[in-house]
């Protein structure tokens, strides 16, 4: 242990979660969130491992650790969720947890008699929403890439000569393409529950994972396996309760979805409390009112988990009603929550006029995010113990923090061969398999 003495382990934890695809500003809220989630070793072993997925004979080589102690930090590290094990090319591959997906939920999702859930119930919620720096650090800025979009409710969707319902809009085809599922606790409602501001009946067991995702939270009791059946039925209770559909924004290989109630979950109150109407991407939809047939009774107002509809003046001349609903499109996600409740069908989903651009796996997700994040560096230099990739980490690091350089990679013109570039990348070191992540 005399290799951690003398320095704030925790401070350089912070700075390398910090570093990863979502921003952990550094306060004493962080602080205190790691001292408690984290012994001294177990932040040396994050500290030292590479951001991406590594084999454990390459962890054995980064860390320095001997293969029984290592063995043992990394058990400890999975079991808490801080440590992703996941079983890829016969192997298993190993990656820290970012602060959101990772730390946050799966420290919300543990159960089990050692567990100190209000404690951090409290700590969580202190730094995530206590105040708007983590929001801000993430989804400020004209950020366009978050880790989750909505997908709509299907019985929402119009059958239409106009438009083709693609099946990554669809829950009913990553239900129908995957063989393992899992569900657990809602990591927010579980939170919220505990600081006493939990107000709807939505049951705590919502969460949906599938593949690999759910393959990591069963072997680690983070979630229960469930079958095909009753996975969903877990959707149909979802649409009858009007909760919005929130999935892991790629086109390919979804692996989780949340079931999100507007009093409880953290990026819905993102955008109704806090004003970052980017913490869920938009599904290709939004909503529409068709005056004709709106009778202005308010149903689709309450069911809007993000405020995006209002009550208007009428301005009927022949006085059948004093108000009708308005859409502020500008904030709407596109989750067909309010047009399930609209009893005369007034309330329906239209196609966005502009073309909404979601990754196509996780892969393309993490390198646009750290792009915008201003931490892209730290992956394509993943290894922390090298100087040789130190040096070319702050070189590139500052370059592409340049802001004409990043709105130059992040347009339309210039995206795609800028992944293109990613991925050749990632060809070269022989590990092909994580474009199909």
């Amino acid at each position: 242990m005399g290799h951690l003495v003398g320095k704030d382990i925790f401070r350089e934890l912070g700075r390398k979660i910090d570093g990863m695809e979502m921003r952990a500003p550094w306060n004493e809220r962080l602080h205190a969130i790691l001292k408690e989630l984290y012994t001294t070793e177990e932040a040396d072993v994050i500290i030292k491992m590479p951001y991406g997925l590594s084999t454990f004979d390459e962890l054995e080589k980064a860390t320095g650790y001997q293969n029984s102690v290592l063995r043992r930090l990394l058990d400890g590290l999975t079991e808490k969720g801080l440590v992703f094990d996941l079983w890829i090319q016969e192997a298993y591959h190993y990656g820290p947890a970012p602060m959101v997906v990772g730390i946050f939920e799966f420290t919300m999702m543990r159960m089990g008699p050692n567990v100190k859930s209000k404690e951090w119930a409290k700590l969580l919620y202190q730094y995530l929403e206590g105040d708007t720096s983590f929001f801000a650090a993430n989804f400020g800025r004209d950020k366009q890439v978050s880790f989750m979009r909505a997908i709509p409710h299907e019985e929402a969707l119009q059958p239409s000569d106009f438009y083709e319902v693609l099946d990554y809009e669809k829950a009913s085809a990553l239900i129908a393409e995957t063989d393992k599922f899992a569900i657990g606790f809602c990591s927010c409602r579980h939170e919220k529950l505990h600081l006493g501001e939990k107000t709807c009946d939505v049951p705590l067991e919502k969460c949906s994972s599938f593949g690999y995702a759910a393959d990591f939270m069963i072997r680690h009791k983070l979630a229960r396996e469930v079958s095909r059946t009753e996975m969903m039925e877990n959707f149909a209770q979802s649409r009858e309760m009007g909760l919005v559909l929130g999935v892991d924004n790629v086109r390919k290989n979804m692996k989780f979805v949340c079931h999100c109630c507007k009093c409880c979950c953290g990026p819905l109150l993102g955008i109704s409390k806090y004003g970052y109407p980017n913490a869920i991407v938009t599904s290709s939809y939004s909503a529409e009112i068709v005056d004709d047939t709106c009778t202005g009774c308010g149903k689709c107002v309450a069911a809007c988990p993000i405020n995006a509809i209002a009550m208007t003046a009428a301005n009927n001349p022949e006085g059948k009603r004093n108000r009708k609903a308005k859409v502020d499109t500008s904030i709407c996600i596109g989750c067909g929550v309010c047009v399930l409740k609209c009893p005369t069908e007034a309330c329906r989903l239209a196609k966005r006029e502009q073309r909404v651009i979601h990754p196509e796996t996780t892969f393309e997700r993490l390198m646009l995010q750290c792009l915008e994040r201003g931490t892209l560096q730290n992956q394509i230099f993943a290894n922390p113990q090298s100087l040789n990739e130190k040096f070319m980490k702050a070189f590139v690091g500052a370059f592409l923090k340049l802001s004409p350089v990043k709105k130059a990679l992040m347009s339309d013109t210039l995206r795609s061969r800028f992944l293109d570039a990613m991925k050749e990348g990632v060809r070269k070191q022989g590990k092909e398999w994580v474009l199909d992540m």
